[in-house]
């Protein structure tokens, strides 16, 4: 089957979350189980050099937006043995960052427009085009108004995964009007309207064939008001075409074995991996402590991941018998309150206000607990690699945190991890007490760790997963049948 990645970021040209993990990950694994995959970005002025040298121009032509015709130009690379395509517009893409502009609508509008046009100018007609997040939603609008009536285009289904539901593209009508070339039909009712405006998200959610989104829990949640970002309604209407699907990471590149990264490779040797920890103490300057159990965040400071909880205990966190290192950038208000309790517990924590991806990988490699008290979790990053460097998860019972940590039982001796069910600031810190606690019996801990290595958080069954949807989807009437 040919399946074409539509999607706003992918690693390792641009990054700014989980998204672009994924889409620089999940192609290989789904090439190695016999589909051609290919992955259709685009081109930022961010992507390093080394790749934009490389890149080969094979297609220029121009964009209809509504009254405007556009420029469009495709550039491909291979990359791991995956064909990139890159969409060209200098107006729209020739600038810092991937979002956040005024423009967004019509940045967004382009790219979806210009991946259903660069089809036939690319010589690869997909089964399926896999849109990813909102910067992509309306291409399954878009083909059902526009493409689905053309022979050419005629057996193409869509499929469209929510990553995170809290962002939505959410824009005025009349842009989608203008933009699109769509009339009144598309936004009264059961449409693109949405809080007054009319949203990519939503148009994605409805116009497409399946939806997946990156965690079963998250499928679930995402279905109720407390997490469902004013769109429960319309996912429970969706749930029979709903699909929770767990990322997964890149076993190959997060690979505590062989991570260039790290001061001392290891498997599973205690030994070794508290060398790491020994270097980080060091590179940071925190007593040099083999015994004290370093609790790590790497993450955005954002109130989603849960800070509210750690800001109101973290006097009593910083009490206790461990070190911290944080690492990550968001709001000024978090990254003051790190450097603060920095300043005032410099023997206890390490603030590292910036990003930084060596660093990073030391910090999975040197700490011992990896704590993630998000308020919601689509999927999850940190704690699939914190596992799969044997650091130990502290979670929040949410999302694909939930699907992909298990709380350890002392009696039973199984689990994988520490977890606590309400976001509750103490609730939190009972659970980080215990973790600390546990730590000190070594019994526990080999338990933990032959949990932990036992787990395969890899893409192997994520992908046959999704392979099994696209197959799904091949015995779907065409959209002209549908109607």
């Amino acid at each position: 089957m040919k399946i074409l990645f539509a999607a706003s970021e992918a690693v390792p040209f641009v990054k700014t979350g989980g998204l672009a993990d994924v889409i620089g990950s999940l192609p290989k694994e789904l090439a190695g189980q016999g589909l051609d995959v290919r992955v259709i970005l685009p081109k930022y002025e961010d992507i390093p050099a080394r790749f934009t040298e490389q890149m080969e121009t094979i297609a220029t032509f121009t964009v209809r937006m509504g009254w405007r015709q556009q420029y469009c130009g495709i550039l491909k690379l291979v990359h791991e043995g995956i064909p990139f395509y890159f969409i060209d517009n200098e107006m729209y893409y020739r600038r810092k960052g991937c979002y956040g502009y005024g423009d967004d609508a019509e940045r967004f509008a382009f790219y979806c427009l210009a991946v259903l046009e660069a089809l036939p100018h690319i010589g690869f007609m997909p089964d399926v085009i896999h849109c990813h997040d909102w910067q992509a939603g309306m291409i399954p609008v878009l083909y059902r108004v526009h493409y689905s009536w053309r022979d050419d285009y005629a057996e193409l289904k869509t499929m469209m995964t929510v990553h995170n539901l809290k962002y939505q593209g959410v824009f005025g009508q009349e842009q989608f009007r203008d933009f699109f070339s769509l009339g009144d039909e598309h936004f009264g009712g059961y449409a693109l309207e949405f809080s007054g405006g009319a949203s990519f998200m939503k148009g994605g959610l409805l116009y497409s064939d399946l939806i997946t989104t990156v965690s079963p829990t998250y499928a679930e949640e995402i279905q109720t008001p407390y997490y469902g970002e004013h769109m429960d309604g319309l996912l429970r209407s969706q749930k029979d075409r709903l699909y929770g699907i767990v990322n997964g990471i890149d076993y190959n590149e997060l690979n505590p074995l062989t991570d260039p990264h790290l001061e001392v490779n290891y498997s599973d040797s205690a030994d070794l991996k508290r060398r790491n920890k020994v270097k980080l103490q060091e590179r940071l300057g925190l007593p040099v402590n083999r015994n004290a159990p370093m609790i790590a965040l790497v993450t955005r400071l954002v109130d989603q991941k849960g800070f509210p909880l750690i800001e109101r205990v973290i006097e009593e966190l910083l009490s206790l018998d461990a070190q911290w290192v944080i690492l990550g950038t968001g709001e000024p208000r978090y990254e003051q309150l790190f450097r603060w309790a920095a300043d005032r517990f410099p023997a206890k924590l390490s603030a590292n206000i910036t990003f930084d991806e060596a660093l990073a990988r030391q910090i999975y490699a040197g700490s011992d607990l990896f704590l993630m008290p998000s308020q919601f979790e689509p999927c999850g990053i940190g704690q699939l690699i914190a596992m799969r460097y044997l650091s130990v998860p502290i979670v929040r019972e949410t999302g694909g945190l939930k699907d992909t940590v298990f709380a350890y039982n002392e009696a039973t001796g199984k689990g994988t991890g520490f977890s606590f069910a309400h976001y509750n600031a103490h609730d939190m810190l009972h659970t980080v007490e215990r973790a600390v606690r546990l730590y000190n019996d070594p019994v526990v801990w080999k338990r933990l760790w032959a949990n932990i290595l036992a787990q395969d958080f890899s893409w192997r069954q994520s992908a046959e997963q999704y392979a099994a949807l696209y197959e799904q989807l091949a015995y779907f009437p065409a959209a002209g049948d549908r109607e």
